[in-house]
C-alpha cells in the first residue's frame, strides 16, 4: 500500500511538472500577443502591463526548477521519466527567454509610440503573429507529446528567418533614403530581431520534445533563412572620392 502511494505521488509530481510547462507556455503566448498589440495600437499602458507580467513568468520558472531538482534528487528517475524532467528544465528556460524577448518588444514599443507613426511598421506585427503561431503550435505539440507536430514547427522557423531578412533589407533601404528615421527604424529592427529569436527558442522546444518522445536527438541540420548577417550595405560616396584599397 505504501509503495502504491509513493508511485501515485510520483506520477502526480510529474504531471504537475508538465502542467507548469503548459502554464508557462500560455503566459509566453499571452505576453507575446500583448506585446504585438501594444506595437500595433501604440498602447504604452498595455506595454507596461506586459513588462510587469514578466515577474510571474520568472517565479514560475523558479518553482519548476525547484520541483525538477527535487524529483531528480529524491526519485532518481530513469528512461522516459528522466527525459520528462530534463526536457521540462530545458523547455522552461526557452519559454522564459521567449517572455524576455516579448518584454523587450514591449519596452521598445513605448519608445516607438513617442515618435510619429511610419507606414512600414505593419510588417512587424505580421512577423510577430507568425512567431506566436510557432509558439502556440509547439506548446500544443508538447501537450500531445506529438513529435511530428514539433518537427513541423522546427521546419517552419526558416520562414520566420526569411521574414526577418526581408524586413532587415527593407528597413535598411528606408534608413538610407531618409536618415531622419534611423532612430525609429533601429527600434523596429531590434524588435524584429527579438521576434526572430523567439522562433529560435520555439525550435529549441521542438528539438527537446522530439528527444523526449523518441529518446534520440534530432540530428538534421536546423534550416536557417536569416541572411541578414551577410547583407552588404552600399553607402554612396561623395563624387570624386575613390574606394579605399
Amino acid at each position: 500500500m505504501a509503495a502504491e502511494h509513493i508511485v501515485k505521488s510520483y506520477d502526480e509530481e510529474l504531471k504537475r511538472l508538465s502542467n507548469m510547462i503548459v502554464e508557462m507556455g500560455g503566459l509566453a503566448e499571452s505576453q507575446l500577443a500583448g506585446a504585438i498589440e501594444a506595437v500595433a495600437k501604440r498602447d504604452s499602458a498595455l506595454a507596461a502591463r506586459i513588462i510587469e507580467g514578466d515577474d510571474k513568468v520568472d517565479q514560475l520558472e523558479r518553482d519548476l526548477d525547484n520541483l525538477a531538482v527535487r524529483l531528480l534528487a529524491l526519485r532518481q528517475p530513469m528512461a522516459r521519466d528522466l527525459r520528462e524532467i530534463v526536457a521540462a528544465l530545458k523547455i522552461a528556460s526557452d519559454l522564459e527567454r521567449i517572455c524576455d524577448y516579448a518584454v523587450n518588444v514591449a519596452k521598445r514599443s513605448i519608445a516607438l509610440a513617442q515618435s510619429p507613426p511610419i507606414q512600414p511598421v505593419h510588417a512587424l506585427p505580421r512577423m510577430a503573429h507568425f512567431a506566436l503561431l510557432l509558439v502556440k503550435d509547439v506548446i500544443d505539440a508538447y501537450v500531445e507529446r506529438d513529435a511530428e507536430k514539433a518537427i513541423m514547427v522546427w521546419t517552419r522557423d526558416e520562414e520566420l528567418d526569411e521574414m526577418y531578412s526581408s524586413l532587415f533589407r527593407e528597413f535598411l533601404t528606408y534608413m538610407m533614403e531618409d536618415p531622419r528615421n534611423i532612430g525609429v527604424y533601429t527600434h523596429i529592427l531590434f524588435m524584429a530581431k527579438n521576434i526572430e529569436r523567439i522562433g529560435d527558442h520555439a525550435t529549441n522546444i521542438a528539438e527537446n520534445l522530439y528527444y523526449l518522445v523518441h529518446g534520440t536527438p534530432l540530428t538534421q541540420a536546423r534550416p536557417k533563412g536569416d541572411k541578414s548577417s551577410l547583407e552588404v550595405v552600399a553607402v554612396d560616396r561623395p563624387s570624386g572620392q575613390s574606394a579605399a584599397r
